[in-house]
């Protein structure tokens, strides 16, 4: 008698994600989003300053062919303290530049879960849900949750032929930003052409996160989640 053949085991989905740093605060993202990271100086010729945008956390714009790009700045969005900015994202499928503090590794996820319920703010737009990296709990972010689209219009609409030309980053402003965010320091470019045909996690609810409603993104970190196994490939980040 033949004894039937054991199942086979299902294979364990996973998505490569880039764990970054804003104000020393850690995110991640999909490596998929990503189209290219580069170093803020070489991005300092090609700004140009947007006047009156009427979006705080935006005031440059890049011309990437017949495209633009707005310049998110990241500790602004996140309302945290301001940062000197080492790397720019060029988010793929957005209209957004994203100005972080630098990698901290590539890794593989293997499980998103939702956000809890008590986060009910804009934090819901910013994030896709949460992982867990050696024994911390990360917010995955949205790469379309930087710019709504009213701030899309009202950015559009800010924009004149006066602001064609290039224009001085001014060394300092109101809400107490570093001079000159495009100030670069001899870094090359990190990363180019991320592949972009990984599908992304479906995101469970297995667990959950307990945090106050509004709470900034510090209140992830130490939440009791089981980590995920993760890789790293040490030639895929800055040396």
């Amino acid at each position: 008698m033949r004894l039937p053949a054991p199942p086979k085991s299902q294979p364990v989905r996973t998505e490569q994600i880039i764990l970054f740093r804003v104000s020393g605060q850690l995110f991640a993202v999909s490596s998929a989003s990503v189209k290219e990271v580069r170093s803020v100086d070489t991005l300092s010729g090609a700004a140009k300053e947007i006047a009156q945008a009427g979006v705080r956390k935006v005031r440059h714009i890049v011309q990437r062919g017949e495209h633009s790009l707005y310049v998110v700045n990241g500790a602004m969005h996140f309302g945290l303290p301001p940062f000197a900015p080492a790397l720019v994202f060029v988010l793929r499928r957005t209209r957004t530049a994203l100005l972080v503090d630098g990698i901290e590794k590539m890794t593989t996820m293997t499980r998103l879960q939702a956000l809890p319920q008590a986060f009910c703010n804009d934090e819901r737009d910013w994030y896709r849900g949460v992982t867990a990296i050696d024994q911390t709990v990360v917010p995955v972010v949205k790469p379309e949750g930087f710019l709504t689209p009213d701030e899309l219009f009202l950015l559009d609409s800010s924009l004149q032929p006066k602001d064609s030309a290039h224009s001085d980053i001014p060394t300092s402003d109101s809400a107490g930003a570093p001079p000159s965010v495009f100030e670069g320091g001899g870094l090359e470019s990190a990363f180019t052409d991320f592949p972009s045909d990984t599908a992304p996690l479906e995101v469970t609810s297995e667990a959950s996160v307990d945090s106050e409603p509004g709470a900034a993104p510090l209140s992830f970190k130490g939440a009791g989640l089981d980590p995920t196994s993760t890789t790293i490939d040490p030639a895929s980040f800055p040396q």
